[in-house]
């Protein structure tokens, strides 16, 4: 599988963008991102705050029936941006608070919203990544958020991130008759915020 990456200045929300593309657009396969989003959501309806700098984007692509599950997704997506995360926090202590937050330093510095449409009975699955590289919001909850920037003091290109998402999920593919759940899941557990 090969994800044609779209690129937007400005967008209400990059899952927005890929739900529009799979239903008008006809495209089955991409991943967007944009500059901008002025609507970004999170789980539960909460909003993303999206500063510009940071990364917004969504991956999309159909659910064929070998491969995993909707719910299986929440624990890949999770180790396949987190392992993206630890090539710019090397010594940062990563965790995971599930079921789809990335925590660098028990602060939090990515989200990933997973949604999924049918139409004519066809399934996709959008995987929406909001990773904060050079800012991060006041967050008035328990914890505390994060950026790339501050964490390391090095600033990664937007699309450089990107890149090595997109190669992650296409590499998981390639290798997928090596997919086996119980490692994803251990690894995951493994990674989890007390």
């Amino acid at each position: 599988m090969r994800f044609k990456i779209f690129k937007f200045k400005s967008v209400t929300s990059t899952n927005d963008v890929a739900i529009n593309m799979i239903r008008e657009e006809k495209k089955e396969i991409g991943c967007v991102y944009a500059d901008k989003q002025t609507k970004g959501r999170g789980t539960h309806g909460n909003k993303w705050v999206s500063d510009k700098g940071n990364l917004f984007g969504s991956l999309f692509f159909p659910l064929k029936d070998r491969y995993p599950p909707f719910n299986e997704f929440s624990i890949i997506n999770s180790i396949l941006v987190s392992n993206v995360i630890k090539n710019f926090c090397k010594k940062q202590k990563i965790n995971l608070k599930f079921p789809n937050d990335i925590f660098v330093n028990k602060k939090k510095i990515c989200g990933i919203l997973q949604e999924h449409i049918i139409i004519n009975t066809k399934k996709f699955l959008i995987i929406g990544i909001g990773i904060n590289i050079v800012s991060n919001p006041n967050t008035k909850n328990k914890y505390q958020s994060t950026n790339i920037l501050l964490e390391t003091n090095k600033k990664p290109k937007i699309k450089e991130i990107l890149d090595l998402i997109v190669a992650s999920y296409e590499d998981f593919f390639i290798d997928l008759n090596s997919y086996n759940y119980k490692y994803f899941k251990e690894k995951a557990d493994l990674m989890a915020l007390n």
